[in-house]
């Protein structure tokens, strides 16, 4: 099925399944995508991932069963066990909307609808509206996006891994790339002393394999929820620093996407227009491998003129 169909079908299985135990995983293996893929066009698509989707309706419809429940409209009087009925309101609500305790139940209402289970009883006018998701992707006309399709051998790069989840990605990555270049682009390190020996090693094959060059997300990871990413470069052999992972890329095609502007504004819009404009429907090509690379090129992340690419691992169809 196309980009477009597949993420209504993806929705109407996640409304139909609210109530269950499902995972993110659980939602692309119902249309057949790649978690990684699915997870990451669904935020770009939508403006929310999986997770959030499936917390926000759920507490929708929490905060509507809260207005339509009689038994938080008292708090006096003790319940079977000594429990009083709101509290027992509280728990069926908690494990109903697939909380592990009435606690952190009442936190995440509380945070989303800005008001406690009891405050919105009495303010129902209050509650956060959260109703299912309508997609529709337009493509419209204008700038073409500019890409090329290119055969390339496997390659081995050597950069520094961390582990993601897809929740919090988009936060956490860039945090990661501020930690590198404030560790490893500047003369010294955080104490003002310079670098000692495994520093100097790490500094050195940053700068003969030009690590930083490439941004690669990477999944691999059975749980569907979490997925590798790297900053790296082209490994040249020899000595693997501490600290530092060589990995390999397999040969493939690749859909190469230019971006030119001001970072990361211009990656991020050239990414959205690959899930919103590119992916729907294509009739030549779909994704070969759950991986995708980033590619910056040297010089002023401030510039308009600022080059930078993303490329996807295609397969022809």
């Amino acid at each position: 099925m196309d980009w477009l169909t597949s993420l209504k079908v993806a929705i109407g299985y996640m409304e139909e399944h609210l109530l269950a135990d499902i995972t993110p995983q659980d939602v692309a293996a119902a249309v057949h995508i790649s978690p990684f893929y699915f997870q990451r066009g669904f935020k770009i698509v939508t403006g929310y991932s999986i997770g959030e989707y499936l917390r926000n309706r759920r507490l929708y419809l929490a905060g509507l069963d809260v207005i339509a429940g009689g038994a938080l409209k008292t708090v006096s009087g003790q319940g079977k066990g000594g429990r009083r009925p709101m509290e027992e309101k509280v728990i069926d609500l908690a494990y109903k909307y697939r909380y592990d305790t009435p606690e952190s139940f009442t936190k995440a209402f509380s945070r989303f609808h800005g008001l406690s289970p009891m405050q919105l009883r009495t303010q129902p006018h209050q509650i956060k509206v959260f109703l299912p998701l309508l997609v529709e992707i337009s493509i419209k006309g204008g700038t073409k996006m500019e890409y090329v399709i290119e055969k390339r051998q496997a390659m081995k790069l050597i950069g520094f891994e961390r582990i993601f989840s897809f929740d919090s990605s988009y936060q956490e990555i860039p945090k990661f790339w501020d930690e590198f270049c404030e560790r490893y682009c500047t003369s010294h390190d955080n104490s003002g002393q310079a670098p000692d020996q495994r520093e100097a090693e790490i500094r050195q094959t940053i700068a003969e394999c030009v690590v930083g060059e490439f941004g690669v997300c990477v999944e691999d990871l059975s749980d569907g929820e979490h997925f590798r990413y790297y900053i790296a470069g082209a490994y040249q052999g020899g000595k693997v620093p501490e600290g530092m992972t060589v990995f390999e890329i397999p040969a493939c095609e690749w859909a190469k996407f230019k971006c030119t502007g001001v970072m990361p504004d211009a990656l991020q819009t050239v990414n959205t227009r690959i899930f919103k404009e590119w992916l729907p429907g294509n009739q030549e090509y779909e994704m070969a491998y759950h991986l995708n690379i980033e590619w910056y090129s040297g010089g002023d992340t401030d510039s308009d003129t600022y080059e930078s690419a993303i490329w996807i691992p295609v397969k022809r169809l």
